[in-house]
């Protein structure tokens, strides 16, 4: 079920200069939503953005009946809702998504995350309590590190990465999980980040024939599967035969091996 409604914004707090957590008092989201989904959030009370944001929800709080979160502004439409205050209502459909994280008990995972593609995996990380999580985490550079003290304390072991090595370990935090396969079992990895990061974990897994799920990120316009403009290609099922999914409807988590990016 999907719940359009105005909900009061409870939290706001910036992590970096451009980037902001939001906290919204919802029981009838924080209900149902799980991990891997996301709100689509209607930026002004105007038609100028008319088109709402979709925005990976960051963490649950079903006691409390809040739902967090996270942000970049990327344009206009994420500058002017980084201008809400607390207490203001704010229309937001949610959650969305039909495809979610499979949450594997008693198994050892890998999680890996790239730039702000970490922020959907937090939840999914608090929700695997009773596996072995290992957590890598890739950032441009040391300014672009965030949640690192959030994901210490739901993991078993973070590995930090950043590109230019001026935080953390030097690289791509893909490289540290292929380097830890040398030596220890990963039953199932779960990945969010850029592209050619998903690109290369569905590679990755197929070569090891380890189950991995990615969320994929794509513009979405209408978020329910109308627009039909977030496709993506299934796996071939013959020559030259090809159907889709839709990242806002069917997603956005997908099994590595049943999509083509």
């Amino acid at each position: 079920m999907i719940f359009n409604l105005k909900t009061k914004l409870i939290v706001k707090e910036q992590l970096k200069p451009n980037l902001f957590k939001f906290g919204i008092k919802s029981k009838e989201i924080a209900d149902i939503a799980k991990p891997g989904q996301f709100l689509e959030i209607k930026v002004s009370e105007g038609i100028d953005p008319f088109l709402r944001r979709p925005i990976s929800i960051y963490n649950i709080d079903k006691q409390k009946e809040i739902v967090e979160f996270i942000f970049q502004i990327k344009g206009k439409g994420t500058e002017i809702l980084s201008e809400r205050n607390i207490g203001e209502e704010i229309d937001i459909m949610g959650p969305v998504g039909d495809g979610t994280f499979e949450i594997m008990q008693n198994k050892k995972v890998a999680i890996l995350g790239g730039g702000i593609g970490v922020f959907p995996l937090y939840e999914l990380a608090k929700n695997l309590k009773e596996s072995e999580v290992n957590i890598y985490l890739g950032f441009r550079n040391k300014d672009a590190v965030v949640l690192e003290d959030e994901f210490r304390k739901v993991s078993n072991q973070l590995i930090i990465s950043t590109d230019d090595g001026s935080y953390g370990v030097s690289g791509f935090a893909i490289d540290e999980l292929k380097k830890d396969l040398q030596e220890k079992q990963i039953d199932f990895i779960y990945a969010c980040g850029p592209l050619p990061m998903l690109k290369a974990i569905r590679e990755l897994s197929i070569e090891k024939n380890i189950p991995c799920q990615v969320s994929l990120e794509e513009r979405m316009a209408c978020g329910v599967g109308v627009c039909l403009g977030c496709a993506v290609k299934k796996t071939k099922v013959a020559e030259d035969e090809f159907s889709y999914n839709y990242v806002c409807k069917n997603g956005p988590v997908f099994y590595a091996k049943d999509i083509e990016i």
